[in-house]
This record gives structure tokens, C-alpha cells and sequence, in this order.
């Protein structure tokens, strides 16, 4: 049970609201659909709100009783500045344009919680079973008192736990840890003890919502980095040189990263791009011991077809691929050439692309790639299209991915910004299951820098990478106290699309996949696809209400 002190004023307008809602502070709560019931399966987690308006420093108070309150995590919805919210090309179908204080970030309540203006806010509640645990079946109350010393609210939500389990996520999924960040923020120095904790407690978290494939910089990522300049140097590899073009290699800290990923529920690692990104002309920093001292042997300065950096790559892969091999990896790894190279690099990267497949051919290479005649000149097996152009892939290429990144502003794709319809973030489990995608893919699991990586900021000061990317593009979690993160409401609602996915998936099981299709499209003026889709975050929630429900015919 959760049961805090109250202290001062009034508190009105409580309403149990679902977790496709943002709630603004000039929200009219009166306009918001109420939440009087849900059904979830026994291993899933589910998130409400309860909606209210505060006036100015009130100290309100949340108390939660339950038969289940031990599975409940309770936080306040807090307002986050965005002076740039919505890309220029973005296509109309957004909640505001405008800058200014979003809902975004989840604090755990710990006491009472005051607001600084008037307004309509909102309390987070995540109903959350342990990986290894399971809710109790049966239909369960949720009682909820918001209280001060002058006033007390109520508001009461049943929910029914069906006797079936979600199927194992069989998506890969990865949003990419920027490791060099959590140095600058926290300022621990790579590889210290540090260094890892704060390692473990943020994959544990991107774990816990769905990323089971983490980004591995052998080498310091080539990624949002300014040409010519270096990001903080991460690298797994230790390279020393041995004399002209010889190398050795010490990967002990890179099977120190896979055991804790591991340990984290992690199953699958890309290795970071062994070229520079947008059109692989370059070979990434890479830094060596010689001499005993540490030097930069590769960068900006390497042609990326140079032979001394063939030979570099040739002697890596050879003892790259037998760790994997020695670790039982080989099926579990991506390797990557160079992130979203663009048609008119297609020289450079087709070289990349054979040098890379010459070492690795075996293995699963795969980039984020929209052009869909590169992907064929180059003869790329394993592309990843973003969502916008993900049409001219489908059907054409075995075990398809997809991404989105801040481009994905238009046809009314899916997106994670803060203004975005939380219903158009979690419509992408939906659209990944209809099509049969295999990976999805995200850059911003905690991108705490301006574009290319030009300066830190002050994540919850700046969402925007300096008026670069959309508000809610670059990072979905913001640091917390401890080495620890927090989550936004965007983390929360992207894990349910993943969690609409597999139960899907669940009633395919019983009924086959063209029956599954034809449930969720009930209601719709079209068929599903990755533009098209109702914007009404109702038919999303009755849809997925009516999924539970065929699912527990089988039970």
C-alpha cells in the first residue's frame, strides 16, 4: 500500500484516465476519457493515470490500496520543457506544435508532490510483475485517494488478470546506449566501477521494457560525431600495435560488457560501425597502446579502403570472430558497416560494404538504410529501412527491421516525440506484427549531447539536442539519482506496443495470423499499415481489450 503525509489546499477534478493520455497543465480533465476498467494478462505490465487539478506549491498526497499493491509503482507525471517539439516537415497530426512544458518525465513518488502553476497534472500507476513473477488471476480493485489537508478525492479502477501468459518477445530489439554520455553526466572516467554500475542499472531498465540487443562499441562509435572531432573514447578492444601492420588484441573487457549485458537479459549485441556514419568514407577512432603509450592509429584521417586499415580490419576480425565463436555468439551478433548512408556515397560504402563482407560473411551485416537501390547495387541482405520508406521492402528481403529516428516526422508514422498521441507511439506493435518485422531499431536510448555531439546538455533542461531532433528523440530515459534512470512516459507506452505485439502473436497461436488481422482491424476505415491507422486512442485501447478477450476463449 502506498500512503503518504498531505499537507495543504484543494484538490478537484480526479479522474482515472488510461496511459494513451497526456495530461497538460491547461488540459480540461473533464474532456479526458475515464478509465473504469482493463483486463491484462499475468505477466504483463499496464500503466492508468489519475488525472486532477492542483493549484500553485499544493502538497497533494496519492494513497493506493489494492490486492495487488505490491505490484504497483506509483510516480507524478512531470512537465519537461521543449523549445522545439515537432520537426519542420512534420505532417499535421500531433498534439500541440508549440513550445513549451510537456508531460514526460515519471518521478517516483516519495512524499507528498507540489506544482508550480495552476493546473491539471497527473500520477503515474504501473501495475509490474517481476520478470520471474506472475499477477494473481481474478478481477482486483485499485482504490486511489488524493488527499490534502483540506480536501480528498477518490477514484477506483477494476482490473481483470487473465490466466495466460504474453509469449516470449520474439522481436529484436535495440535502442542504442551512448555510454560516453553517462561518463559526461555522472563524470566517472570509462571503465571505472562506476562505469559499470551505471552500465548494469541502465540496461537493466532498457531490459525490463523490452531491448534484448545492445549496441557493443569495440571501437568508440562512429555515431552523431562532428567531422573531423572524437566523442569520449568507450572502446571494448584493446589494440596494441606490434610493429608495421601487426597487431594484438585484448578483448577481456569486451566479454566483461556481453556478461553483464547478459546478466541484464540481454541476448543479442550489434558491434559498433567499423566505418564512419553517412556514407563509410572513414574508419572510426581507434586507439592503440605502442610503445606503452596509447595513440590514435585510425580516424578521420584513414581513408576507409586504405590498406593499412584492411590489414587493421583483417587481423580484428580474425580474432573478433573466434571470441564470439568461443562464446556461443555467433548467431546473436550484427555487425555494422556504416549507420544511414545516403545514395550519392554509394562508391565508398559499396568498398565498405565488400571489405565487410569479405571478413564477416557468415554473420548477419545489417545498417540502417532507406534507399532501397543501394540496398540492391550493394547487395545488402539484412537493410533496415525507416518506417517511412519501409513499403519498397517489404516482401523483398527475409527477417526485415525497421526504425525510426526524428526524419519520421510525416505520413503519420509512428514516433516517440513529446507531441506526439501516445497512441501514435504505441501503434508500432501493431503495425511490426501485421508485417512481420524481426527488429526494430531506435539511436536514442540516452543521447544526453547536442547534434554531433558538440556539447553536453542538461537532459532535463534541453530535449532537443540544441534544436536539432523533435523533443523525445534522442533519449527516452532521463538520469536519475544513484547511477540509476528514470523513465519517461514514452518508455512506458513504446513497451506496451511491444506487449500488444506479443499478444498478438498469443492469439495466433489459436485462431492463425489472417484471423489476428482481421480482429485488430475491426473499426478501421483502412487496413493497417505504417501510415495508415485510427488516431483514436479508444479504438486502440477496445481493440486490445477485445484481443483479451479471444485470448481468455482459450484459456
Amino acid at each position: 500500500m502506498y500512503n503518504f503525509n498531505w499537507g495543504v489546499k484543494m484538490i478537484s477534478d480526479v479522474k482515472a484516465v488510461s496511459s494513451l493520455e497526456k495530461v497538460f497543465v491547461d488540459s480540461s480533465i473533464d474532456n479526458l476519457v475515464e478509465l473504469k476498467q482493463f483486463s491484462m494478462l499475468k505477466n504483463e505490465k499496464k500503466s492508468f493515470q489519475i488525472a486532477f487539478k492542483a493549484t500553485k506549491n499544493e502538497r497533494v498526497a496519492i494513497s493506493v490500496e489494492s490486492p495487488i499493491d505490491d505490484f504497483l509503482n506509483v510516480s507524478v507525471v512531470k512537465n519537461i520543457q521543449s523549445d522545439f517539439p515537432v520537426m519542420k516537415n512534420a505532417d499535421d497530426y500531433y498534439i500541440k506544435k508549440e513550445a513549451g512544458m510537456y508531460p514526460d518525465l515519471l518521478y517516483p513518488v516519495d512524499g507528498c508532490s507540489t506544482f508550480e502553476t495552476d493546473g491539471a497534472y497527473a500520477f503515474w500507476i504501473e501495475i509490474s510483475p517481476a520478470k520471474d513473477d506472475v499477477l494473481p488471476v481474478g478481477e482486483h480493485k485499485i482504490s486511489i485517494t488524493l488527499k490534502t489537508d483540506d480536501a480528498e478525492c477518490k477514484s477506483e479502477v477494476s482490473v481483470e488478470v487473465i490466466d495466460a501468459l504474453l509469449p516470449k518477445q520474439s522481436l529484436i530489439y535495440t535502442n542504442w546506449i551512448h555510454t560516453d554520455c553517462l561518463m559526461t553526466y555522472y563524470n566517472f572516467e570509462a571503465f571505472s566501477d562506476e562505469y559499470w554500475e551505471t552500465l548494469r542499472n541502465y540496461l537493466t531498465k532498457a531490459s525490463d521494457y523490452g531491448m534484448n540487443c545492445v549496441l557493443t562499441p569495440v571501437f568508440t562509435p562512429p555515431l552523431d560525431t562532428e567531422i573531423g572531432k572524437e566523442r569520449p573514447t568507450v572502446q571494448l578492444v584493446k589494440v596494441f600495435k606490434q610493429g608495421e601492420n601487426k597487431y594484438a588484441f585484448d578483448l577481456s573487457l569486451l566479454k566483461k560488457w556481453i556478461d553483464i549485458s547478459k546478466e541484464c537479459g540481454i541476448e543479442y549485441f550489434e558491434i559498433s560501425h567499423l566505418f564512419t556514419q553517412w556514407g563509410a568514407k572513414h574508419a572510426p577512432k581507434i586507439m592503440a597502446e605502442e610503445n606503452g603509450k596509447e595513440v590514435k592509429i585510425f580516424g578521420w584521417e584513414t581513408r576507409a579502403s586504405s590498406n593499412k586499415y584492411k590489414q587493421f580490419l583483417s587481423q580484428f576480425a580474425t580474432a573478433l570472430k573466434g571470441f564470439l565463436k568461443e562464446e556461443k555468439l555467433e548467431k546473436n551478433v550484427f555487425i555494422h558497416i556504416s549507420d544511414e548512408p545516403p545514395f550519392g556515397y554509394l562508391l565508398s560504402y559499396k568498398k565498405a560494404s565488400k571489405i565487410t563482407y569479405d571478413l564477416f560473411g557468415d554473420y548477419k551485416i545489417m545498417d540502417a538504410m532507406s534507399s532501397y537501390p543501394l540496398a540492391k547495387i550493394c547487395n545488402i541482405r539484412y537493410p533496415i529501412p525507416a518506417t517511412d520508406f519501409i513499403n519498397n521492402f517489404i516482401g523483398k528481403f527475409d527477417d526485415l527491421w525497421t526504425y525510426y529516428c526524428s526524419a519520421q516526422a510525416r505520413k503519420n508514422v509512428s514516433n516517440r516525440f513529446f507531441s506526439n498521441a501516445s497512441v501514435r507511439n504505441r501503434i508500432i506493435g501493431y503495425q511490426l506484427y501485421k508485417y512481420d518485422i524481426k527488429g526494430f531499431l531506435h539511436w536514442g536510448y540516452n543521447f544526453y549531447y547536442t547534434r554531433l555531439s558538440k556539447k553536453a546538455i542538461d537532459p532535463y533542461k534541453i530535449t532537443d539536442a540544441g534544436k536539432a531532433f523533435a523533443s523525445g528523440d534522442s533519449f527516452v530515459v532521463y538520469p536519475g539519482e544513484n547511477l540509476k534512470p528514470l523513465n519517461s512516459l514514452r518508455l512506458n507506452v513504446f513497451y506496451d506496443g511491444l506487449q500488444d505485439m506479443r499478444a498478438l502473436q498469443l492469439l495466433e497461436e489459436k485462431i492463425g495470423k489472417d484471423a489476428v488481422v482481421k480482429l485488430m482491424e475491426n473499426g478501421t476505415d483502412e487496413p493497417i499499415t505504417f501510415s495508415e491507422y485510427p488516431h483514436n486512442a479508444s479504438w486502440l485501447l477496445e481493440n486490445r481489450e477485445m484481443i483479451n478477450q479471444e485470448i481468455k476463449k482459450y484459456v
